[in-house]
């Protein structure tokens, strides 16, 4: 029989790393795409991963075409996965005032958004045909509520949690699961940046055990870790002139050249 295949982006280092690693340990095949498909390749030797077991495929998601077709290609040589995480994602601070940070809230909706349903578009129909298979969407504790410098990043969240939602409604008579995954503070390149206190900071390697179990359950949505989603609870019931007076002097998120 032949073993599990799980597709993951954004493969060459944090989260998206992290989770590459615990799918193999537990025995399933991976298909790793990324734009830097050397660096995928280097540590996938250096952990001893069997080239049977891995198909590397250089993609940015920001490239419709790019992505679509490594997806294409992860079918034809590895087969339909069972799992699809669309991990791959960006995380710069931005000022509406500044007109050149309009680019910056441009390319963070093409990674976190469009490249997301890009990395999705080659396995829906296939997978419905088939009746069964997970979509994985990574999200974040940072999509529930604004925060000062993070218009971009909050919002392109934001939109995944509806974009899921949507799938989900119509993948489910198909048998095909639709999984949300938001991450709170998790010790990657992407927050190592961050000048403020970031509660509740998890290594990857502990967010990636406990994501692979809510996947495996097929959960809708699940926070990790855990107590962020009582933040997330907490942050949701919070009335806007409260939240304005809890966020009052909160450092900005830091700015692409900051």
């Amino acid at each position: 029989m032949t073993r599990p295949l799980v597709c993951i982006t954004g493969a060459s280092s944090g989260i998206g790393q992290a989770l590459a690693l615990r799918y193999h340990r537990a025995g399933w095949r991976l298909a790793l795409v990324a734009r830097r498909a050397d660096a995928v390749q280097q540590w996938a030797d250096a952990q001893g991963i069997p080239a049977a077991d891995l198909l590397v495929l250089a993609a940015d998601v920001r490239d419709v075409d790019a992505i679509t077709a490594a997806g294409r290609r992860c079918i034809a040589e590895a087969g339909l996965p069972d799992v699809v995480i669309a991990n791959a994602g960006i995380s710069i601070g931005m000022d509406t005032a500044d007109f050149a940070d309009l680019d910056v809230m441009r390319a963070t909706f093409e990674t976190n958004n469009l490249g997301m349903a890009a990395t999705f578009q080659p396995f829906v129909a296939a997978m419905c045909q088939r009746g069964s298979g997970k979509l994985v969407g990574i999200a974040s504790v940072a999509g529930i509520r604004g925060l000062p410098g993070h218009g971009a990043y909050c919002a392109s969240k934001a939109a995944v949690f509806a974009y899921c939602e949507s799938l989900r409604g119509e993948c489910r008579p198909h048998g095909v699961q639709v999984v949300t995954i938001a991450p709170g503070y998790i010790d990657t390149p992407l927050t190592q940046r961050n000048r403020y206190r970031m509660p509740f900071l998890m290594a990857p390697e502990a967010f990636a055990d406990r994501a692979y179990s809510h996947i495996g359950a097929g959960v809708r949505t699940r926070f990790i870790p855990w107590q962020m989603g009582v933040v997330a609870g907490l942050l949701r019931l919070l009335p806007g002139w409260l939240y304005d007076r809890v966020l009052a002097g909160r450092p900005r998120k830091r700015r692409q050249n900051e």
